[in-house]
């Protein structure tokens, strides 16, 4: 019985055809792939079933200087040409591996286009090449500089999120975190079914370890890329859920895939963060896997989740 029988009842029809259309293509595994082929693959297989690519006011490419002089490249969106528009950073999935401006660039422009916001899209440095700190340390970069640096773009510095999807929400936890410790006001933080442990050991890894996108393998090699030793895994920067207290950081609006292997860690910051009493906007989506929304072509839910999110992050800023 193959791994998609087994969860066969719990996916919704479109998501088990999507999946029987990977299965068919036979691309090999992207963990038995170098980095760099693995980059590629992901990149060339990104668009496939993305929603239309958005046409926008602006989007254009600059680069934001992180901590030891590396121009970090990013690209701002903008639904309109107007000035002091709320900005949302955004960091991109991918395992701390793989994934670019590139490969959300569709997603970054949906939630330009439905929230109506500017959008800043990151490209932090990857591993194995650049390992653990380096892209938790990029992406807070980026975010002290927006903070800083935010009406030079044309937005608005006081109205300021972040946001990403997988290890991409990981570092947008973490940097929540670091920005209520600089002082640094956030009307949200977006996060897209976000890795949290510091170990792959809840129900749902077991549940959902094979068949459905994200699997062990690759979990373990993703990982593996990145932190090292015994001591990065358990590092709150890596895994949120260990960070010593959550009280004060900005509001969440966090989206999840009931099939997939992060639902639990998922869950269990959610918990974390409703327990030190900061407002946690909750949304499983039912039958669905990880990396589905970038899936808005085949996936009806891919394009709840934008619209869900598009609109936690209109209503944070009406309150910022």
């Amino acid at each position: 019985m193959t791994n998609l029988h087994i969860h066969h009842h719990r996916l919704t029809a479109q998501m088990r055809s999507v999946l029987q259309r990977m299965a068919r293509a036979g691309h090999p595994p992207l963990h038995t792939l170098s980095p760099a082929a693995a980059r590629a693959a992901y990149e060339a297989g990104s668009g496939v079933l993305e929603v239309d690519r958005a046409a926008l006011a602006r989007v254009e490419d600059f680069r934001i200087p992180a901590r030891d002089g590396h121009g970090l490249p990013a690209r701002l969106y903008a639904p309109s040409e107007a000035t002091g528009l709320p900005v949302l950073l955004y960091l991109h999935g991918g395992g701390f591996t793989i994934g670019s401006i590139a490969t959300h660039d569709v997603l970054c422009r949906e939630l330009a286009r439905l929230s109506g916001g500017m959008v800043v899209s990151l490209e932090y440095r990857l591993a194995p090449e650049h390992r653990f700190p380096v892209a938790s340390n990029d992406a807070w970069d980026a975010l002290a500089w927006l903070a800083a640096h935010a009406d030079t773009l044309g937005a608005d510095r006081a109205r300021l999120a972040v946001g990403g999807d997988s290890a991409g929400g990981t570092l947008a936890a973490v940097n929540a975190i670091l920005a209520r410790d600089a002082g640094v006001p956030l009307a949200l933080q977006l996060l897209f079914y976000p890795g949290c442990a510091a170990h792959q050991d809840t129900p749902s890894h077991a549940t959902y370890a094979r068949g459905l996108v994200l699997e062990e393998p690759a979990i373990r090699w993703f990982f593996g890329n990145y932190v090292t030793t015994h001591a990065q895994r358990e590092d709150w920067r890596f895994a949120p859920l260990h960070a010593d207290d959550v009280d004060g950081v900005a509001p969440a609006w966090v989206g999840l895939a009931e099939c997939d292997p992060l639902v639990d860690e998922g869950i269990q910051y959610a918990d974390k963060l409703r327990a030190a009493g900061v407002a946690v906007d909750l949304e499983i989506y039912r039958g669905v896997t990880h990396e589905f929304i970038k899936m808005g072509r085949a996936i009806p839910e891919a394009r709840q989740a934008h619209a869900d999110a598009a609109a936690a992050l209109r209503q944070a800023f009406e309150r910022g």
